[in-house]
């Protein structure tokens, strides 16, 4: 069962709480992530002198802040036992539509992603929560029908808009508040709000009880379809924004990108302890799992050797090992 709210476990409490052996399952799947990345950096500062630096850093933390905002997203999608496979299309449209916007203002620049980003999210949520389609098959819809439409405004990828580097909206991407780029703390406050929603207030409950238990989530009163459906209006806002402020770290918008970041958001997010199944997870490790793919890819790099395709090849090893940690992690609690 799942203790609404809160995204702890308590299937096979004792009359007292947890057991010993729950409690130390709980901890593994909550923080194992985190230990794994300390372990990371450590390594990876004991085997490289240019990992510690202050370029080196900063870089890593503004490439991750754009993976962590559609990360956010997933989270909530993720939690209600959905999936969303439309957010890396959707971050390339937002780019796109956050460079084109720019033009008219740092306003139409951030909004229009936002607005149209999250339009097609609600379209996703309404098909999956109100039609009952399988989330897998309408976001996969969604992924080609953005692709598509990135394609049209930008005549088959022949053009690339520009951003003007002297406007508020490139400095929005590009300056740094305190050594650190402003994307970043955009980020770290967008996980705040994030975590406090999903933790302290009524939709975050209805979040937990729906990926716990959908029929019962019913009973109880909460308003099953309207969670659904705005977490994946969420999810598509958050790719959306990430695009955005992508275009404004890069200064154009960039059509390539956006491909197979879906599979990334989805591995930080399970890497990070939420489960597939939906009813348990938490905004802290889905941060936790970005920074982590992120310090490996950076260590391939420093590597040098070992060729990109690497990189995707640890993620998908990381991912598969998590997956297995927490099925056993699961039975186990169950044997307790």
């Amino acid at each position: 069962m799942q203790t609404i709210g809160t995204g702890r476990p308590t299937e096979g409490a004792g009359p007292d709480g947890p057991t010993r052996g729950e409690r130390i399952s709980a901890l593994a799947q909550q923080h194992g992530a985190l230990v794994t990345l300390v372990v990371a950096v450590i390594a990876a500062s004991l085997s490289f002198d240019t990992f510690l630096t202050t370029d080196n850093l900063g870089n890593m933390a503004v490439s991750s802040a754009f993976l962590a905002v559609v990360a956010l997203g997933m989270t909530f999608v993720i939690i209600t036992g959905g999936i969303d496979l439309s957010v890396g299309s959707l971050f390339a449209l937002g780019g796109v539509l956050g460079a084109w916007g720019s033009r008219y203002g740092t306003v139409v620049a951030l909004l229009l992603p936002l607005a149209v980003c999250g339009l097609i999210g609600l379209v996703n949520g309404l098909l999956i929560a109100r039609a009952r389609l399988a989330p897998f098959i309408v976001t996969l819809a969604s992924l080609l029908a953005a692709r598509g439409i990135l394609l049209a405004i930008t005549h088959e990828g022949a053009t690339t808009y520009l951003v003007d580097d002297t406007s508020f909206f490139a400095r929005l991407g590009q300056n740094k508040l305190l050594g650190v780029g402003v994307p970043v703390w955009i980020t770290v406050a967008l996980f705040v709000l994030g975590a406090v929603v999903l933790r302290r207030t009524r939709f975050g409950q209805y979040v937990y009880a729906v990926g716990g238990n959908e029929d019962a989530a019913a009973l109880m009163g909460a308003p099953v379809a309207r969670t659904k459906t705005t977490v994946y209006a969420l999810s598509g806002v958050c790719a959306g924004l990430a695009g955005a402020l992508n275009a404004a770290w890069l200064v154009s918008g960039v059509t390539i990108l956006g491909s197979g970041m879906e599979l990334e958001a989805i591995s930080a997010v399970v890497i990070g302890g939420t489960l597939l199944t939906g009813g348990f997870g938490f905004i802290s490790g889905s941060l936790v799992g970005v920074l982590l793919l992120k310090v490996i890819q950076n260590v391939i790099n420093q590597i040098g050797s070992l060729d990109s395709a690497y990189q995707q090849v640890v993620s998908g090893a990381f991912l598969a090992a998590v997956v297995i940690a927490q099925t056993w992690l699961g039975r186990r609690r169950r044997m307790l």
